[in-house]
């Protein structure tokens, strides 16, 4: 564990969402499809709104349509309260910077507003400090949307930005605000929220937000840490890293594909040292219920899409030869095998700005935890370490 990334090691307390090697994410006990049947949605038969998934990640408990308008209502105020200088920050950026290091930026610009800071400066009691962590962690959740969007409209779209639509509920505003009106676009963006809002707290950026915050840094302060190890290619990167994938194999192979022709493309990947991506989870030991559920999105709205063909395919191909490498132990799809393909078909081709949106979604498991933290009164993390040197000498006194 010492050097193998602590991978299965215990240390962590996670209200928010629970992880199983075979079952997958349970968000506060309830599977991906129990989430899907029992929150409330936009539409009868629709995607669960992302406000209903904040509600249980927060409070343990199933809201009404009615709790979630009001929630919803709540962050959209919320939303209008950035201030000017958040966005004179990112514009001080060059275009070129990767959008998660502008992501970032706005984040940490938006901390001088933190209610938290001004309440622990001011010598609020410990038994309290969960109260503007809450008004931290809802401002926070209604503003990272505004700022994303900002942000890809400023690289992508010459800086047209577009109003808020305050009839519009808080996964069919961002896509409204980065410039997609579809109502199959709004679907998808409540359903990638959704997924994404959370995966337990031993993933590299809810970790990270929980090792910050346990210093009793302040919600912005954790979340711009969290997007930081959400922007490495092992982490949150891997979704855009799929489609990049995939359409190089496209440009190289075609888009009709013979399965020997990915086996092969899938066998020179893995010959030059690369990974697959969108293949294997540290902790999933099946299918990762997430794919699942993207790709019965991707079946109602998007059959014939030839991306999401070739995807089928890769599911086929993929497994039976990570498990012939013998080096995997989930040799299965995860989350980001579909979700840069449904993105992309939509119109969001923009393959380097998939993890802003990812960072966008992880921001609801994230900052209900930091809530929780604070409620708990959780101490400071500080594991301990060793040297190689302990190591040797460890393993010395074991064999003898």
């Amino acid at each position: 564990m010492v050097i193998g990334g602590m991978r299965g090691m215990t240390g962590l307390l996670w209200e928010a969402s629970s992880l199983d090697p075979d079952e997958g994410i349970r968000f506060r006990g309830l599977s991906v499809p129990e989430c899907q049947k029992v929150l409330p949605a936009a539409t009868t038969g629709g995607e669960p709104l992302p406000e209903g998934m904040l509600w249980l990640l927060l409070t343990g408990k199933v809201p009404s349509m009615e709790q979630v308008d009001a929630l919803s209502k709540d962050l959209r105020r919320r939303a209008k309260m950035i201030p000017d200088h958040v966005y004179k920050t990112i514009a001080s950026l060059p275009k070129t910077a990767h959008p998660m290091t502008q992501f970032t930026t706005g984040v940490m610009a938006l901390q001088v507003q933190s209610e938290f800071q001004k309440a622990y400066e001011k010598g609020i009691p410990k038994s309290r400090f969960w109260e503007p962590t809450y008004e931290d962690a809802l401002n926070l959740i209604a503003q990272v949307p505004v700022i994303a969007a900002f942000i890809y409209r400023r690289i992508y779209k010459n800086g047209e930005n577009i109003p808020a639509d305050d009839a519009l509920d808080y996964g069919a505003n961002f896509a409204h605000l980065l410039g997609f009106d579809s109502p199959e676009m709004h679907e998808l963006m409540r359903l990638y929220i959704t997924l994404h809002t959370d995966h337990e707290g031993g993933n590299v950026s809810a970790h990270t937000a929980h090792l910050v915050g346990s210093t009793l840094s302040d919600p912005y302060l954790s979340f711009a840490a969290a997007l930081n190890g959400l922007a490495g290619p092992l982490h949150g990167l891997a979704n855009q890293e799929v489609l990049l994938w995939i359409k190089s194999l496209v440009e190289e192979c075609g888009e009709n594909v013979t399965k020997e022709q990915l086996k092969d493309y899938v066998w020179k990947t893995l010959n030059s040292g690369k990974v697959v991506p969108g293949f294997g989870h540290g902790i999933l030991r099946k299918t990762d219920p997430r794919y699942t559920c993207q790709r019965e999105f991707a079946l109602k709205h998007l059959p014939d899409d030839p991306l999401f063909q070739l995807v089928s395919q890769l599911y086929e191909v993929v497994p039976p030869i990570l498990t012939e490498l013998g080096k995997v132990r989930n040799p299965w799809p995860n989350v980001d095998a579909h979700s840069g393909i449904l993105l992309n078909h939509f119109g969001l081709t923009e393959a380097r700005y998939y993890t802003v949106l990812f960072g966008v979604s992880r921001s609801m498991g994230i900052c209900s935890q930091l809530i929780w933290d604070r409620a708990l009164g959780l101490p400071l993390e500080r594991p301990k370490s060793v040297t190689t040197e302990w190591l040797e000498n460890y393993c010395k006194k074991a064999a003898s």
